[in-house]
């Protein structure tokens, strides 16, 4: 047996939320992204459509290093049109990263998660052909980043893929991914969620990958690869992907698959996900996981999955509004650091699904009866999923709007004309004081995106008539108008709050008065 340690799950800090058709309130296919990084600005990136000479090659540059090449892959004849994580063709790919096995990192590898996703996104029009390109690309070219789980959504159907590198030396990488069933709804959070998968009876030989048509597809060598490794010496269905490539640990189940749980309690009666606490608090012995997908109770709105996005885990037996760590005001996020010591005892802090250090977020509808260029939107915001008005952006656009480009959301150079930057200063200003000003940002909010929302079906309707290039033109239009209309929105609120909150007026939570009373005793007590 191999012993190796993981990378602790905990770190990551993504998450991705998933709608089938059929689960979905008005058959869109839905998925989400909370892109979470400490120290990362977020912007809205563009890759235009073309026809390439053959011959053609594409320098791979890192996500963190855009100057470093770090090596070249042959161009395809034709590439879609990329906006953000969604491409001309209603095709969405996100995900969230999980880490895994220190050894099984290739830093020879040409490509990035960041890399495939784009790749993927340029050359596919569906999730299937996507996961396909994936492992084909990753097998050529080699994988050099950690664990990664993956959304892969088109207007027809959802899947979810896991993957995770080989290790020095090695190409290419051992994956499996699974269509979620119609009328399911599933979630990931920087913990790999596959475990036991579909196996084709007769696999098919000098293959890279099997497939069971319309349900699973997977590596060929996913299973002897963890039996080479000394990960896994079980039978071949026996066998869990998780189990063998991230074993779990207590704070990588409290700080990732806490978020799946209380995901899933919306949408189901509640009673039946807390059975699931035991697992949260580190008693695997009792049970070891979460369902993969569940059935939820109602359909799931577009407007239910932002508000899902935003979830601080309130009244749930891990509301983080309910103790002295919430601070006088109720604030539903922590400082940095998730763990802290006292008395020389380790302590953990709540991950929630919505974090202050989100460089943006975006919630992709794919409606499959509209023509693509409208069918596709992605509501996306810069910054806290809590504290932005997620803004329509349509798939076909050829232009960023200006409060989105990454010139004016560069970390560390203030700009107010950046999205990201607006929406932080109003965001850190009401964090200290979140229970006294949230009520502000909330009217805000709704009255953006009430509006947003109300518009789109006359939009829908409106493009039907134009050919597809004004299409592009007039949607291209609205969502310039539409962030702007959230840029002077939220520069008037920050206005609004500095005047109705200036020197800190009114009082605490009575539990923070009480707090201090029991901390200072008798210091501050007025006799009688």
């Amino acid at each position: 047996m191999v012993l190796a340690l993981c990378f602790d799950p905990s770190l990551g800090a993504c998450t991705n939320l998933i709608v089938t058709k059929g689960a979905s309130a008005d058959g869109s296919v839905i998925c989400t992204y909370n892109c979470d990084t400490f120290g990362y600005s977020g912007w809205l990136t563009h890759s235009p459509a073309g026809q390439h000479k053959p011959g053609e090659k594409i320098a791979i540059r890192s996500f963190w290093h855009p100057s470093e090449i770090k090596g070249y892959v042959d161009q395809v004849e034709y590439t879609y049109n990329v906006i953000g994580y969604i491409n001309e063709k209603q095709l969405c790919i996100v995900e969230t990263t999980f880490g895994g096995r220190h050894e099984l990192v290739n830093p020879e590898g040409i490509l990035g998660y960041d890399n495939v996703i784009q790749l993927a996104l340029q050359r596919c029009s569906t999730a299937r052909d996507a996961i396909r390109v994936m492992g084909q690309l990753m097998d050529e070219y080699g994988y050099c980043d950690e664990g990664e789980t993956f959304t892969v959504c088109d207007k027809e159907e959802a899947w979810i893929m896991e993957l995770i590198g080989k290790g020095q030396g090695r190409k290419g990488a051992v994956w499996v991914a699974m269509k979620i069933p119609d009328g399911q709804i599933c979630a990931h959070a920087n913990i790999s969620r596959i475990r036991q998968f579909p196996q084709v009876s007769k696999a098919k030989k000098n293959s890279l990958y099997q497939e069971i048509e319309g349900e699973c597809m997977y590596s060929s060598d996913v299973i002897s690869f963890a039996r080479e490794m000394g990960y896994f010496n079980g039978k071949n269905e026996d066998f869990s992907f998780r189990d063998a490539y991230c074993p779990i640990s207590f704070l990588g189940v409290r700080q990732c698959d806490a978020r799946v749980w209380s995901f899933f309690r919306h949408h189901t009666d509640p009673a039946e996900m807390d059975k699931y606490l035991p697992y949260l608090e580190g008693k695997f012995d009792q049970i070891d996981h979460l369902p993969l997908w569940i059935t939820p109770e109602k359909k799931v709105s577009v407007r239910d999955i932002i508000s899902d996005m935003r979830d601080h885990y309130e009244g749930t037996p891990l509301d983080m509004t309910k103790d002295i760590d919430a601070g006088p005001w109720g604030m539903p996020i922590r400082p940095r650091a998730k763990t802290f010591e006292s008395g020389g005892q380790k302590y953990f802090r709540e991950r929630p699904i919505a974090s202050p250090q989100a460089g943006f977020t975006l919630v992709s509808q794919l409606r499959s009866w509209l023509p693509d260029e409208i069918g596709g939107v992605m509501w996306f915001g810069c910054d806290d999923a809590d504290m932005v008005a997620y803004v329509p952006v349509y798939c076909c656009e050829r232009e960023i709007p200006t409060a989105f480009r990454e010139e004016n959301n560069l970390n560390g150079t203030f700009n107010e004309q950046g999205a990201y930057w607006m929406c932080n200063m109003v965001s850190n200003f009401i964090y200290p004081r979140y229970g006294a000003m949230i009520g502000d940002l909330r009217a805000a909010q709704s009255e953006l995106e009430d509006f947003y929302a109300s518009e789109q079906d006359e939009v829908a309707e409106r493009v039907k008539g134009l050919n597809p290039l004004d299409r592009i033109s007039f949607l291209t239009s609205k969502t310039a108008s539409y962030t702007e209309k959230m840029m002077t929105r939220w520069d008037r609120l920050w206005k609004e709050l500095v005047v109705k909150y200036n020197d800190q007026p009114g009082g605490y939570d009575q539990r923070f008065y009480d707090a201090v009373a029991r901390d200072t005793g008798d210091r501050y007590k007025i006799p009688e």
